[in-house]
């Protein structure tokens, strides 16, 4: 977790480390059975206040109720299921008969597939903010670049707007994909103007429109992300194309095609077993859960939103690998998280890049001092939470994650000094420093799940949770629970020192 010491790396007794493991898996696997037998036991009044659908495993009905899973299901089967497989057939009959032709191509099919989806009027939104965006980009000024464009991504949230894009549709979540479509194409469009005010990609201003043109309308990232930088796209898109390797590229596309089948069908999997979205809509029922199925609503809440990204990026990220692209990492399994420095740099690790080049290091990140750091640390927070809504559970969510990776910094910084470095060695074996390490990562991990909780339920998920382990159980529920993630913190970091 927080220092960076070599001892990290320090291999335990194998005994203690399959303790470790045994317990982190043995954690999940009873918490999860514990919530499961608890959704069981009240699926009745389940049915009767909420809605439970037919389930598509025998026995068992399915939670409806966490809207992104639903909402992105319900338009990979109406549309985009199908046009991003339109996408990967343009790709390769292009890449092999015409490659001069790929990305020309490309860009019109992405053009052509968001105007089915989205309609012409959809579409013109887009194109308005694109034309805005890279006029104001021609006077490279980055802090103009940088109000526009914010400007073009709180028009979102006007309630007039808002009303004339509804009336667009006629059902609400062809408007919600507007908006998904509108603020993922925000971040795009703020990545060329700041990448073209630093360096321009061309001297002729087509040029550079007809690359925003491509990088915007991409398909597989077009609607969701994940996000890459203007200039990585535009980089990889020019490279040659010449060894187009089609024996490896349909083996590839086979493994991560079943790949991303199985984390869908374990994504199903938990929403017919643990009713972790409808729990979360009554405080009654996460005030009556037994503190193994506690432990394990927690859990299984921040599991299920990993899954769901493996999906939801999985098929963007083969897509992209397919057409050259090199695409952010898959997020990392939360289970082996063990840091909020690292939750940020593992999860989202598009967005992570995107913040760190865009927003810390023009503002001096660490290069001029604590404060500056501080400073630009808690503005690339705040960008995350308007970027998301600026809703009061977002701004709370922001400030933890804040706070958590203050704390962090400065207690590697602390641990760094000469004088407390030379005390911990002298004083503490390298496999004893790794212990210490593990369980400060045990609060720190703690404080991280709670965060999360906060970000996936609302804030009285985040306050019944911290009421119920670190109040009322303080002395019953909260010690085994840092036992617990104690032992995650070492599996996380047995994983991170030697990953497979």
């Amino acid at each position: 977790m927080i220092p960076a010491f070599k001892s990290l790396s320090s291999p335990l007794p194998w005994t203690e480390l399959l303790l470790c493991w045994l317990l982190s898996v043995g954690s999940h696997l009873y918490s999860f059975y514990q919530l499961h037998k608890f959704s069981k036991e009240h699926e009745v009044g389940f049915e009767r206040h909420f809605h439970l659908e037919k389930g598509i495993f025998k026995g068992f009905k399915r939670d409806p109720s966490d809207f992104e899973w639903s909402f992105w299901n319900d338009w990979a089967k109406r549309s985009l299921l199908w046009t991003l497989i339109g996408h990967g057939l343009i790709s390769r009959i292009t890449s092999i008969f015409y490659p001069k032709l790929r990305v020309p191509a490309l860009t019109l099919y992405g053009f052509l597939a968001a105007s089915f989806v989205l309609g012409i009027k959809g579409v013109s939104v887009l194109l308005v903010h694109l034309g805005v965006s890279f006029s104001v980009a021609l006077l490279r000024k980055p802090t103009l670049s940088w109000i526009f464009n914010l400007l073009l991504l709180s028009t979102i949230h006007i309630q007039t707007l808002q009303d004339i894009q509804r009336g667009w549709y006629s059902t609400e979540e062809e408007y919600y994909l507007l908006l998904f479509s509108v603020a993922v194409s925000g971040l795009r469009f703020i990545s060329f103007s700041l990448e073209h005010c630093w360096s321009p990609l061309d001297r002729s201003g087509l040029v550079e429109l007809f690359w925003l043109f491509s990088y915007t309308f991409y398909h597989p990232f077009f609607y969701n992300g994940p996000i890459i930088s203007f200039k990585a796209y535009t980089e990889q898109m020019r490279m040659s194309d010449e060894d187009n390797r089609e024996e490896s590229a349909l083996s590839y596309f086979l493994l991560q095609s079943g790949r991303i089948i199985l984390w869908w069908c374990l994504a199903e999997y938990m929403i017919h077993t643990m009713y972790i979205h409808l729990i979360q809509s009554n405080e009654t029922y996460i005030e009556i859960l037994p503190p193994w199925a506690l432990g394990g609503f927690a859990l299984a809440h921040v599991q299920f939103f990993y899954v769901k990204y493996l999906v939801l990026f999985g098929l963007p990220c083969m897509l992209a690998t397919l057409d050259e692209l090199v695409p952010p990492k898959l997020p990392r399994c939360v289970s082996i998280m063990y840091s909020f420095t690292g939750m940020w740099r593992h999860f989202d690790e598009g967005l992570y890049r995107w913040l760190i080049r865009y927003i810390y290091i023009p503002l001096g990140g660490s290069r001029h001092g604590p404060l500056c750091k501080t400073l630009s640390t808690g503005l690339a927070f705040g960008f995350v939470c308007f970027w998301h809504g600026g809703h009061d559970y977002l701004r709370y969510w922001a400030l933890m994650n804040w706070a958590g990776v203050l704390v962090e910094n400065g207690l590697k910084s602390l641990f760094a000094t000469a004088c407390v470095r030379s005390v911990i060695e002298h004083n503490f074996s390298t496999a004893m420093q790794r212990r210490c390490v593990a369980l400060l990562s045990a609060f720190s991990t703690a404080m991280l799940i709670l965060s999360n909780l906060v970000f996936l339920g609302g804030i009285h998920v985040g306050r019944i949770f911290w009421k119920r382990v670190f109040v009322q159980g303080w002395s019953t529920i909260a010690p085994p629970m840092l036992v617990f993630l104690y032992c995650f913190a070492q599996v996380g970091l047995e994983w991170t020192s030697h990953p497979p």
